[in-house]
């Protein structure tokens, strides 16, 4: 037997084992494994910007238990099995790449998206945003949105136009702020917006830099309180300026190694 389906079934084998004879597994519910997956999901999500392939597979294995875990709760309830899952995304991967498994023709990504979006509205959608989930995080979902409206055509042609548009939205926002209206919200999601419309078009996921910088920034301030540790000073004591140069000088030891 192919070695994947053997590793595959030693995994069902445990599941099955573990919802008979766990007291902690027996109790879990798919409410109770929500935020559990969601949690996963961002670990994996941290592994893959550190680039740390050995953590990117153990994460993946948590996830597989989850799905295996959610497939078996179906199971239970007679509403799906681990075999029509994948029974279901199999042929909706084959319908939904008709340019693989039919005569249809796309030749780059985004006629393959476009093809994508097209089928979902002929599968019964009402709207092409139907499929964005709710309870993604608001930029994310941006990313979403915008990716979802580009595969109908509703797109900017050239990233100079998207950056136009970022300056004009911030001007309507400096309106407001100049103005202290009850508008300055509203405007400065329209910034935003529009500039993660304009990470698409240059071609950066907008989460992974706003998270890189992150990183960077703790990785930069960190290195400032030990740098104020090993001199004796509470950071919190310090002024702006004594805290302006200790960020220099965590800069450039970052910087070098």
């Amino acid at each position: 037997m192919d070695e994947r389906l053997v590793a595959f079934k030693r995994l069902l084998d445990i599941m099955d084992d573990l919802r008979e004879k766990c007291p902690w597994d027996k109790k879990q519910t798919f409410e109770s494994l929500r935020h559990l997956t969601i949690e996963e999901t961002y670990e994996l999500a941290d592994a893959i910007l550190d680039k740390d392939l050995k953590e990117v597979e153990g994460e993946i294995g948590d996830l597989f238990l989850h799905m295996v875990f959610y497939s078996k709760l179906g199971s239970e309830v007679g509403a799906f099995d681990v075999t029509s899952v994948l029974n279901r995304i199999c042929d909706k991967l084959i319908h939904r790449h008709p340019h693989i498994y039919g005569d249809t023709q796309a030749e780059t990504e985004e006629e393959v998206k476009a093809n994508w979006e097209k089928l979902k509205l002929k599968e019964g959608k009402k709207s092409v945003l139907e499929g964005v989930p709710r309870s993604l995080p608001a930029m994310v979902k941006a990313s979403r949105i915008q990716e979802k409206v580009r595969g109908v055509g509703f797109d900017w042609e050239h990233a100079a136009q998207v950056r136009e548009k970022v300056e004009e939205e911030l001007q309507e926002l400096q309106v407001e702020v100049d103005a202290a209206s009850d508008k300055i919200e509203e405007e400065f999601g329209d910034v935003l917006f529009s500039m993660i419309n304009y990470a698409r078009f240059l071609n950066v996921n907008p989460e992974n830099a706003l998270e890189k910088t992150n990183k960077k920034f703790i990785a930069r301030f960190q290195k400032m309180e030990e740098m104020a540790a090993r001199n004796k000073e509470a950071i919190s004591d310090l002024s702006f300026e004594a805290l302006d140069n200790y960020w220099n000088q965590a800069k450039l030891e970052l910087r070098d190694k």
